[in-house]
Protein backbone atom coordinates (compact mmCIF):
# COMPACT_ATOMS: atom_id res chain seq x y z
CA UNK A 1 0.00 0.00 0.00
CA UNK A 2 3.41 2.24 0.77
CA UNK A 3 4.12 4.56 -2.35
CA UNK A 4 6.52 7.06 -2.47
CA UNK A 5 5.09 10.21 -4.45
CA UNK A 6 7.45 13.14 -5.03
CA UNK A 7 9.68 11.71 -2.31
CA UNK A 8 6.75 11.69 0.04
CA UNK A 9 6.44 8.59 1.69
CA UNK A 10 2.87 8.26 1.46
CA UNK A 11 1.20 4.93 3.65
CA UNK A 12 -1.26 4.02 0.98
CA UNK A 13 -2.21 6.12 -2.39
CA UNK A 14 -4.95 7.89 -1.73
CA UNK A 15 -4.78 11.72 -0.60
CA UNK A 16 -7.54 14.13 0.32
CA UNK A 17 -8.29 16.58 -3.05
CA UNK A 18 -8.28 19.93 -2.12
CA UNK A 19 -11.98 21.35 -1.18
CA UNK A 20 -13.90 22.69 2.35
CA UNK A 21 -13.60 18.74 3.76
CA UNK A 22 -9.66 20.02 4.04
CA UNK A 23 -10.68 23.95 4.99
CA UNK A 24 -8.36 24.16 8.13
CA UNK A 25 -5.88 22.49 10.24
CA UNK A 26 -8.65 20.42 12.24
CA UNK A 27 -10.57 19.05 9.01
CA UNK A 28 -7.42 18.19 7.77
CA UNK A 29 -6.74 15.94 11.01
CA UNK A 30 -9.56 14.50 10.73
CA UNK A 31 -9.16 13.46 7.06
CA UNK A 32 -5.36 12.19 7.75
CA UNK A 33 -6.72 10.34 10.79
CA UNK A 34 -9.56 8.31 8.45
CA UNK A 35 -6.69 6.88 6.20
CA UNK A 36 -5.68 9.37 3.72
CA UNK A 37 -2.01 8.99 2.55
CA UNK A 38 -1.98 12.68 2.36
CA UNK A 39 -4.50 16.13 2.52
CA UNK A 40 -4.50 19.14 0.20
CA UNK A 41 -5.33 22.21 1.59
CA UNK A 42 -8.25 24.09 0.13
CA UNK A 43 -7.03 26.48 -2.29
CA UNK A 44 -5.23 29.17 -0.44
CA UNK A 45 -4.95 33.01 -1.63
CA UNK A 46 -3.49 36.50 -1.06
CA UNK A 47 -7.38 38.01 -0.58
CA UNK A 48 -10.09 36.32 0.67
CA UNK A 49 -13.89 36.60 0.09
CA UNK A 50 -16.74 36.14 1.69
CA UNK A 51 -18.78 32.75 0.53
CA UNK A 52 -22.02 33.25 -1.41
CA UNK A 53 -24.74 31.36 -0.70
CA UNK A 54 -25.86 28.49 -1.87
CA UNK A 55 -22.65 27.87 -3.52
CA UNK A 56 -23.14 23.42 -3.41
CA UNK A 57 -25.46 21.75 -5.86
CA UNK A 58 -26.02 17.94 -6.21
CA UNK A 59 -27.98 15.99 -8.45
CA UNK A 60 -27.34 12.58 -6.65
CA UNK A 61 -24.71 11.82 -9.64
CA UNK A 62 -22.60 14.94 -9.58
CA UNK A 63 -21.59 18.30 -8.07
CA UNK A 64 -21.81 21.53 -8.44
CA UNK A 65 -19.66 23.81 -6.46
CA UNK A 66 -19.02 28.08 -6.98
CA UNK A 67 -16.50 27.51 -3.61
CA UNK A 68 -13.94 29.96 -4.35
CA UNK A 69 -10.86 29.08 -2.38
CA UNK A 70 -9.86 29.15 2.13
CA UNK A 71 -11.68 31.81 3.84
CA UNK A 72 -8.27 31.73 6.23
CA UNK A 73 -5.95 33.99 5.38
CA UNK A 74 -2.29 33.24 4.37
CA UNK A 75 -0.88 34.15 7.77
CA UNK A 76 -3.71 32.33 9.40
CA UNK A 77 -2.58 28.98 7.98
CA UNK A 78 0.25 28.83 10.31
CA UNK A 79 -1.66 27.68 13.07
CA UNK A 80 -3.86 26.01 10.85
CA UNK A 81 -0.81 24.00 9.81
CA UNK A 82 0.35 23.38 12.61
CA UNK A 83 -3.34 21.53 13.68
CA UNK A 84 -2.57 19.87 10.59
CA UNK A 85 0.75 18.49 10.68
CA UNK A 86 0.13 17.15 14.40
CA UNK A 87 -1.52 14.46 13.07
CA UNK A 88 1.95 13.22 11.94
CA UNK A 89 0.85 13.13 8.30
CA UNK A 90 1.69 14.61 4.68
CA UNK A 91 -0.15 18.12 3.94
CA UNK A 92 0.56 19.41 0.36
CA UNK A 93 -0.76 22.99 0.41
CA UNK A 94 -3.10 23.95 -2.49
CA UNK A 95 -2.36 27.79 -3.87
CA UNK A 96 -4.03 29.83 -6.46
CA UNK A 97 -3.25 33.43 -7.97
CA UNK A 98 -3.22 35.46 -10.95
CA UNK A 99 0.58 35.82 -11.41
CA UNK A 100 3.89 33.27 -10.87
CA UNK A 101 5.13 35.98 -7.84
CA UNK A 102 1.93 35.74 -6.10
CA UNK A 103 2.06 32.23 -6.51
CA UNK A 104 5.80 32.06 -5.54
CA UNK A 105 4.88 34.10 -1.94
CA UNK A 106 2.11 31.86 -1.11
CA UNK A 107 4.34 28.97 -1.61
CA UNK A 108 7.17 29.91 0.11
CA UNK A 109 5.21 30.96 3.41
CA UNK A 110 3.47 27.82 3.40
CA UNK A 111 6.65 25.92 2.79
CA UNK A 112 7.61 27.56 5.97
CA UNK A 113 4.65 26.61 8.35
CA UNK A 114 5.54 23.31 6.95
CA UNK A 115 3.71 22.33 3.95
CA UNK A 116 5.58 18.69 2.47
CA UNK A 117 4.44 20.26 -0.97
CA UNK A 118 2.59 22.85 -3.29
CA UNK A 119 -0.24 22.38 -5.40
CA UNK A 120 -0.54 24.77 -8.11
CA UNK A 121 -3.95 25.34 -9.12
CA UNK A 122 -4.29 26.85 -12.73
CA UNK A 123 -7.91 27.06 -13.73
CA UNK A 124 -11.08 28.05 -12.04
CA UNK A 125 -14.79 27.10 -13.98
CA UNK A 126 -15.98 30.43 -12.15
CA UNK A 127 -13.59 33.06 -14.17
CA UNK A 128 -12.66 32.57 -17.99
CA UNK A 129 -9.44 34.25 -17.61
CA UNK A 130 -7.95 31.54 -15.02
CA UNK A 131 -9.56 28.61 -17.58
CA UNK A 132 -7.46 30.92 -20.20
CA UNK A 133 -4.29 30.82 -18.17
CA UNK A 134 -4.48 26.56 -17.73
CA UNK A 135 -4.64 26.37 -21.89
CA UNK A 136 -1.43 28.23 -22.47
CA UNK A 137 1.70 25.94 -21.89
CA UNK A 138 4.21 29.22 -21.90
CA UNK A 139 2.35 30.71 -18.98
CA UNK A 140 2.34 27.42 -17.14
CA UNK A 141 5.86 26.93 -17.53
CA UNK A 142 6.31 30.55 -16.14
CA UNK A 143 4.52 29.94 -13.16
CA UNK A 144 5.68 26.68 -12.58
CA UNK A 145 9.27 27.53 -12.88
CA UNK A 146 8.89 30.51 -10.50
CA UNK A 147 7.51 28.36 -7.67
CA UNK A 148 9.74 26.27 -8.31
CA UNK A 149 12.86 28.48 -7.87
CA UNK A 150 11.36 29.95 -4.97
CA UNK A 151 10.78 26.79 -2.96
CA UNK A 152 12.84 23.70 -2.12
CA UNK A 153 9.67 21.27 -1.56
CA UNK A 154 8.09 19.43 -4.66
CA UNK A 155 5.45 21.74 -6.84
CA UNK A 156 2.33 19.67 -8.34
CA UNK A 157 0.83 21.74 -11.05
CA UNK A 158 -3.53 20.71 -11.25
CA UNK A 159 -4.29 20.47 -14.47
CA UNK A 160 -7.39 21.98 -16.46
CA UNK A 161 -9.57 19.07 -18.65
CA UNK A 162 -10.76 22.46 -20.26
CA UNK A 163 -7.41 22.84 -22.08
CA UNK A 164 -7.05 21.80 -26.31
CA UNK A 165 -4.07 19.86 -24.91
CA UNK A 166 -3.25 18.81 -21.56
CA UNK A 167 -0.03 16.90 -22.87
CA UNK A 168 1.59 20.48 -23.76
CA UNK A 169 0.58 21.41 -20.76
CA UNK A 170 1.78 18.80 -18.81
CA UNK A 171 5.02 19.00 -20.74
CA UNK A 172 5.76 22.34 -19.90
CA UNK A 173 5.18 21.73 -15.95
CA UNK A 174 8.46 19.07 -16.31
CA UNK A 175 10.54 21.24 -18.70
CA UNK A 176 9.74 24.20 -15.80
CA UNK A 177 11.26 21.61 -13.12
CA UNK A 178 7.67 20.52 -11.40
CA UNK A 179 7.75 17.46 -9.79
CA UNK A 180 4.06 16.39 -11.14
CA UNK A 181 1.23 16.99 -12.30
CA UNK A 182 -2.21 16.58 -10.62
CA UNK A 183 -5.12 15.67 -13.26
CA UNK A 184 -8.15 17.16 -13.45
CA UNK A 185 -9.58 20.51 -11.75
CA UNK A 186 -13.07 20.46 -11.88
CA UNK A 187 -14.73 21.10 -15.26
CA UNK A 188 -16.88 24.27 -16.16
CA UNK A 189 -20.78 23.38 -15.93
CA UNK A 190 -24.15 24.53 -14.98
CA UNK A 191 -25.91 21.36 -13.38
CA UNK A 192 -29.44 21.62 -14.04
CA UNK A 193 -32.42 24.22 -14.57
CA UNK A 194 -35.73 23.82 -12.83
CA UNK A 195 -38.10 23.84 -15.79
CA UNK A 196 -40.96 25.00 -13.58
CA UNK A 197 -39.10 28.21 -12.39
CA UNK A 198 -36.55 28.65 -14.93
CA UNK A 199 -34.10 29.03 -11.93
CA UNK A 200 -30.74 27.01 -12.58
CA UNK A 201 -29.15 25.17 -9.79
CA UNK A 202 -26.68 27.64 -9.01
CA UNK A 203 -26.73 31.25 -10.52
CA UNK A 204 -23.60 31.08 -12.19
CA UNK A 205 -20.93 28.24 -13.81
CA UNK A 206 -19.00 26.79 -11.45
CA UNK A 207 -16.64 23.19 -11.02
CA UNK A 208 -18.59 19.85 -12.02
CA UNK A 209 -17.05 17.10 -10.33
CA UNK A 210 -18.62 13.45 -9.04
CA UNK A 211 -18.89 10.25 -10.88
CA UNK A 212 -19.69 11.66 -13.99
CA UNK A 213 -16.37 12.76 -14.58
CA UNK A 214 -14.27 9.90 -13.95
CA UNK A 215 -13.64 9.28 -17.96
CA UNK A 216 -12.69 12.44 -18.83
CA UNK A 217 -9.66 12.25 -15.41
CA UNK A 218 -9.30 8.52 -16.86
CA UNK A 219 -8.65 9.54 -20.30
CA UNK A 220 -6.55 12.52 -19.13
CA UNK A 221 -4.23 10.49 -17.09
CA UNK A 222 -3.63 7.98 -19.64
CA UNK A 223 -2.95 10.67 -22.31
CA UNK A 224 -0.12 12.11 -20.10
CA UNK A 225 1.25 8.84 -19.01
CA UNK A 226 1.65 8.19 -22.81
CA UNK A 227 3.54 11.33 -23.70
CA UNK A 228 4.95 12.98 -20.52
CA UNK A 229 7.51 11.10 -18.46
CA UNK A 230 6.40 12.93 -14.76
CA UNK A 231 4.58 11.30 -12.00
CA UNK A 232 1.02 12.09 -11.91
CA UNK A 233 -2.06 12.24 -9.26
CA UNK A 234 -5.31 11.27 -10.82
CA UNK A 235 -8.59 13.32 -10.18
CA UNK A 236 -12.15 13.16 -11.09
CA UNK A 237 -14.77 10.76 -9.44
CA UNK A 238 -13.43 8.43 -7.47
CA UNK A 239 -15.89 6.85 -5.15
CA UNK A 240 -14.46 3.80 -4.03
CA UNK A 241 -11.48 1.52 -4.83
CA UNK A 242 -11.72 0.14 -8.06
CA UNK A 243 -11.68 3.75 -8.99
CA UNK A 244 -8.52 4.23 -7.32
CA UNK A 245 -7.27 1.03 -9.08
CA UNK A 246 -8.51 2.27 -12.78
CA UNK A 247 -6.16 5.28 -12.58
CA UNK A 248 -3.38 3.54 -11.43
CA UNK A 249 -3.59 1.74 -14.01
CA UNK A 250 -3.87 4.12 -16.51
CA UNK A 251 -0.31 5.65 -15.41
CA UNK A 252 -0.82 7.67 -12.14
CA UNK A 253 1.42 7.23 -8.66
CA UNK A 254 -1.57 8.48 -6.48
CA UNK A 255 -5.01 9.80 -6.11
CA UNK A 256 -7.25 12.19 -4.78
CA UNK A 257 -10.93 12.11 -3.74
CA UNK A 258 -12.92 15.20 -3.07
CA UNK A 259 -16.91 14.76 -3.71
CA UNK A 260 -17.02 11.53 -1.83
CA UNK A 261 -16.05 12.73 0.72
CA UNK A 262 -18.33 16.16 0.31
CA UNK A 263 -21.09 13.78 0.12
CA UNK A 264 -20.25 10.84 2.19
CA UNK A 265 -17.68 12.19 4.90
CA UNK A 266 -14.00 11.17 5.95
CA UNK A 267 -15.46 7.89 6.28
CA UNK A 268 -15.61 7.06 2.58
CA UNK A 269 -11.15 6.93 2.49
CA UNK A 270 -11.02 4.53 5.55
CA UNK A 271 -13.44 2.16 3.38
CA UNK A 272 -11.46 2.74 0.30
CA UNK A 273 -8.01 2.50 1.84
CA UNK A 274 -9.43 -0.69 3.47
CA UNK A 275 -10.98 -2.48 0.28
CA UNK A 276 -8.00 -1.42 -1.88
CA UNK A 277 -5.92 -3.16 0.67
CA UNK A 278 -8.11 -6.44 0.56
CA UNK A 279 -8.00 -6.57 -2.95
CA UNK A 280 -4.21 -6.27 -2.67
CA UNK A 281 -3.68 -9.30 -0.66
CA UNK A 282 -6.39 -11.53 -2.92
CA UNK A 283 -4.14 -10.48 -5.99
CA UNK A 284 -0.89 -11.29 -4.30
CA UNK A 285 0.06 -7.80 -5.18
CA UNK A 286 3.26 -6.71 -2.95
CA UNK A 287 3.15 -3.20 -4.88
CA UNK A 288 1.32 -0.53 -6.28
CA UNK A 289 4.13 -0.08 -8.47
CA UNK A 290 2.88 -4.03 -9.99
CA UNK A 291 -0.37 -2.73 -11.09
CA UNK A 292 0.98 1.23 -12.38
CA UNK A 293 0.29 1.29 -15.90
CA UNK A 294 -1.09 -1.71 -16.63
CA UNK A 295 -4.16 -1.21 -18.72
CA UNK A 296 -1.91 1.71 -21.00
CA UNK A 297 -0.66 -1.32 -22.61
CA UNK A 298 -4.15 -2.04 -23.63
CA UNK A 299 -4.69 1.42 -25.47
CA UNK A 300 -4.29 1.87 -28.82
CA UNK A 301 -4.42 4.84 -30.86
CA UNK A 302 -7.64 4.97 -33.17
CA UNK A 303 -5.67 4.42 -36.05
CA UNK A 304 -4.39 1.45 -35.40
CA UNK A 305 -8.43 -0.48 -33.97
CA UNK A 306 -8.53 -3.09 -36.79
CA UNK A 307 -12.10 -3.99 -38.65
CA UNK A 308 -13.17 -7.60 -37.32
CA UNK A 309 -15.75 -9.78 -37.75
CA UNK A 310 -17.43 -9.68 -34.23
CA UNK A 311 -20.73 -10.32 -33.21
CA UNK A 312 -22.67 -10.68 -30.45
CA UNK A 313 -23.41 -13.87 -28.83
CA UNK A 314 -26.12 -14.51 -26.50
CA UNK A 315 -25.87 -16.96 -23.60
CA UNK A 316 -28.02 -19.67 -21.98
CA UNK A 317 -28.32 -17.50 -19.03
CA UNK A 318 -31.72 -16.67 -18.21
CA UNK A 319 -33.31 -12.86 -18.98
CA UNK A 320 -34.16 -10.33 -16.45
CA UNK A 321 -38.20 -10.57 -15.72
CA UNK A 322 -39.64 -8.47 -18.31
CA UNK A 323 -36.34 -7.21 -19.84
CA UNK A 324 -36.01 -6.05 -23.57
CA UNK A 325 -33.10 -3.61 -23.08
CA UNK A 326 -31.15 -4.98 -25.67
CA UNK A 327 -33.71 -5.54 -28.34
CA UNK A 328 -34.82 -1.91 -27.99
CA UNK A 329 -31.29 -0.39 -28.12
CA UNK A 330 -30.25 -2.42 -31.14
CA UNK A 331 -29.96 -0.30 -34.05
CA UNK A 332 -29.49 -2.85 -36.46
CA UNK A 333 -32.32 -4.69 -35.95
CA UNK A 334 -29.98 -7.99 -34.97
CA UNK A 335 -31.54 -9.27 -31.76
CA UNK A 336 -35.14 -10.64 -31.00
CA UNK A 337 -36.69 -12.98 -28.02
CA UNK A 338 -38.37 -16.26 -29.49
CA UNK A 339 -39.62 -18.61 -27.02
CA UNK A 340 -38.53 -16.42 -24.16
CA UNK A 341 -35.08 -16.65 -25.39
CA UNK A 342 -32.77 -13.72 -27.05
CA UNK A 343 -31.63 -14.78 -30.49
CA UNK A 344 -29.05 -12.56 -32.75
CA UNK A 345 -28.98 -12.38 -36.32
CA UNK A 346 -25.29 -12.56 -36.89
CA UNK A 347 -25.78 -11.33 -40.33
CA UNK A 348 -27.67 -8.00 -39.24
CA UNK A 349 -25.22 -7.72 -36.27
CA UNK A 350 -22.35 -5.69 -36.92
CA UNK A 351 -20.38 -5.67 -33.54
CA UNK A 352 -20.97 -2.50 -31.75
CA UNK A 353 -21.14 -3.68 -28.54
CA UNK A 354 -23.96 -1.96 -26.70
CA UNK A 355 -25.98 -5.16 -25.98
CA UNK A 356 -23.42 -6.62 -24.17
CA UNK A 357 -22.77 -3.09 -22.09
CA UNK A 358 -26.55 -3.12 -21.06
CA UNK A 359 -27.83 -6.50 -20.47
CA UNK A 360 -28.27 -6.58 -16.82
CA UNK A 361 -27.78 -10.65 -16.67
CA UNK A 362 -24.85 -10.10 -18.55
CA UNK A 363 -25.90 -12.75 -21.11
CA UNK A 364 -24.44 -11.33 -24.57
CA UNK A 365 -21.09 -11.25 -25.52
CA UNK A 366 -18.86 -10.28 -28.80
CA UNK A 367 -17.55 -13.17 -30.01
CA UNK A 368 -14.53 -13.41 -33.36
Amino acid sequence: MKVDFLDLKMKNPIMAAAGPWSRDGESIRNLLRAGAGAVVTESVVSDTLLDVRPRIAYDGRGAQNIRLYSDIQIEGWEREMEIAKSADGIVIANVSAHTPSELAYLAAKLEKFGADAVEISVSNPMWEALEVMASDAEVIYNITKEVVSNVKIPVLVKLSQNTTNITAIARAVKQAGGSGVSAINTIRCILGVDIETGLPSLATYGGYSGAPIRPLGLASVAAIAQTVDIPICGIGGIEDYRNVIEYLMLGASAVQMGTAIMIHGPAILTKATEELERWMEAKRIDSISQIRGEALKNLKSFDEMKIEPATSTSSGAPCTVDCSKCIEACMYHAIVKRDEKIEVNKEACTGCGLCTCICPAKKLTLDW
